[in-house]
C-alpha cells in the first residue's frame, strides 16, 4: 500500500528528537510507524542504551504494535511480549510496558535509552513522560510518537507547543484516502455533534462543555423502544453504591447480536428516603425485587457487576443471588476510566446501537442532566450532587465488559 502525502511528509522531516504525529483517529498515523520503528531500531542496534516502546498498557501495546507488526515481518523478528516485560524486535532486546502507571516503568527507571516508541501518549501518566524526558540523554536518541488530541491544557500539549526539539505533525481524517468512503461518513455521523468530533474527525484539541450526551438530550423520546424481546442475547445489571445524599441505583441492560444496547430498566434508592438508612440486607432486598422486576418483563439477566469500592455491599447482594437466583453472576465492576465509558456511550448513540425502553425514567433523566465540570482544567464529568452520577455509573458497569481498548474507535482497527 502507497504511502499517504502526510506519511510521506514524516518520512522526510522527522529527524528530530522528538517525532510525533497527532490527530484524528484512523488518520494513518500508526500504520506508518510499523515501518518506522524497525527502520530506527536498526540504526542504533549496536549503540549503547535502551530501546522502549510504551503504550497506555502492555495489552493495548500487544494489540496496537506487536500483533501488526508480527503480521507485518513475522514472528521470528518480533515476539510477543514476555512476562518480563520484553521482546525481541528487529535482533533488539526493546522493553514494553504499560504506561498508565509510573510504577509500571521501574524496570528502566534510571536507564539510558537510545529509542522510544509513544502509542496513546495523550493517555500516559504524566510521570511517566517527564521521566522519559531525562531517560532520552544520548545525542542519537529518539521518539516517535502518536496520540489523538484531549483538551487543550492537556500536559502533553504544553510540551508539544514548547521549545523543545520536536517535529509535530497533525492529522485529520481525510488525510487517509485509503478509507473506505461509506466508513468514513458513518464514523462522521457517530461523532457529529460532539467534542469527539473536533478531536478524532478533525484531529483539534478542543475542550468538552456543556452536554455530554447532546444527541440523547436534544431528543429523548427519540430514543424511546420497545425492547426486542426474541432476539436479546443476554441482560446484565449495572449496581452502583451512592455515597452521602446521594442514592443506591440499578440499570439492567439488555444486548443484542448486532451490537445493540439497549437498558430497559433502570431505578435508583435515594438514602434519605429511609429513615434508618439503608443496611445491607434492606439493599439486597431491594436488589432482589429489581432483579424479579426484570424477570417478569425482560427475561432472566446473565451478569451483575457492583461498584467495587463497596465490596462489603456487594458480597450481600451476592449472597442473596446465589439462594434465589444462582444463575445471576454477580461480581465487581471493572470500572474503566469514565471517559472511555462516555466515548463508548457517545458513539452508541451516534451509530444507532442504543435505545432505551419506557422502564428507564431515572436513566433517562440522568442522561439528559449529564454536563461536564465548567470549572475544571482537565476534562471531567460534573459531580456535585446536582445531577445523577449514580445512575450513570451502574448503566455504564452494565456495558463496560463489551468494548476494549482506550476508546471504542480504537477497536475498529485499521491504519
Amino acid at each position: 500500500m502507497p504511502f499517504t502525502k502526510k506519511q510521506r511528509e514524516y518520512l522526510d522531516n522527522a529527524n528530530h528528537r522528538w517525532n510525533i504525529k497527532q490527530g484524528a483517529t484512523r488518520s494513518g498515523k500508526t500504520y506508518l510507524d510499523y515501518f518506522v520503528i524497525p527502520k530506527r531500531i536498526r540504526k542504533v542496534i549496536d549503540k549503547d542504551g535502551l530501546t522502549v516502546i510504551l503504550g497506555n498498557t502492555k495489552g493495548t501495546l500487544q494489540r496496537n504494535i506487536i500483533e501488526p507488526l508480527q503480521n507485518m515481518y513475522g514472528t521470528s523478528l518480533v515476539t510477543d511480549i514476555k512476562s518480563d516485560n520484553t521482546a525481541y524486535l528487529f535482533g533488539q532486546k526493546c522493553f514494553c510496558l504499560g504506561a498508565d502507571k509510573v510504577t509500571r516503568v521501574n524496570q528502566i527507571r534510571g536507564a539510558s535509552i537510545k529509542y522510544c516508541y509513544g502509542d496513546e501518549v495523550a493517555t500516559w501518566n504524566r510521570e511517566v513522560f517527564t521521566m522519559l524526558k531525562s531517560r532520552l540523554d544520548k545525542p542519537y536518541s529518539k521518539f516517535d510518537g502518536t496520540l489523538n488530541p484531549e483538551y487543550p491544557t492537556h500536559w502533553i500539549k504544553e510540551f508539544i507547543d514548547s521549545d523543545a526539539d520536536i517535529y509535530c505533525q497533525s492529522y485529520c481524517i481525510d488525510d487517509n484516502p485509503t478509507l473506505d468512503f461509506t466508513f468514513v461518513e458513518n464514523l462522521k455521523k457517530e461523532y457529529a455533534g460532539t467534542v469527539y468530533y473536533d478531536r478524532y474527525i478533525l484531529g483539534k484539541w478542543k475542550r468538552a462543555e456543556g452536554s455530554i450526551y447532546i444527541k440523547f438530550a436534544d431528543n429523548p423520546d427519540g430514543f424511546v423502544k420497545s425492547a426486542d424481546k426474541e432476539h436479546i442475547s443476554r441482560i446484565d445489571i449495572g449496581i452502583d453504591f451512592g455515597g452521602n445524599g446521594s442514592g443506591h441505583a440499578f440499570v439492567a441492560t439488555a444486548k443484542y447480536s448486532d451490537g445493540r444496547k439497549q437498558p430497559v430498566m433502570s431505578r435508583k434508592h435515594m438514602k434519605k428516603d429511609f429513615r434508618q438508612g439503608i443496611d445491607a440486607n434492606l439493599l439486597s432486598e431491594l436488589f432482589l425485587e429489581f432483579v424479579e422486576d426484570v424477570i417478569k418483563k425482560y427475561g432472566k439477566p446473565t451478569n451483575a457487576y457492583y461498584d467495587n469500592a463497596e465490596t462489603v455491599l456487594g458480597q450481600s447482594i451476592k449472597n442473596a443471588c446465589e439462594k434465589k437466583f444462582p444463575y445471576l453472576h454477580v461480581r465487581p465492576a471493572v470500572k474503566k476510566k469514565i471517559n472511555d465509558r462516555i466515548e463508548y456511550t457517545v458513539q452508541l448513540m451516534g451509530s444507532g446501537l442504543f435505545s432505551i425502553t419506557e422502564d428507564c425514567k431515572t436513566l433517562s433523566k440522568a442522561l439528559q442532566e449529564a454536563v461536564y465540570n465548567s470549572k475544571s482544567m482537565e476534562e471531567e464529568r460534573l459531580d456535585d450532587g446536582s445531577t445523577d452520577i449514580d445512575t450513570l455509573d451502574a448503566f455504564e458497569y452494565s456495558i463496560e465488559r463489551d468494548f476494549s481498548g482506550t476508546h471504542y474507535n480504537r477497536v475498529i482497527g485499521g491504519i
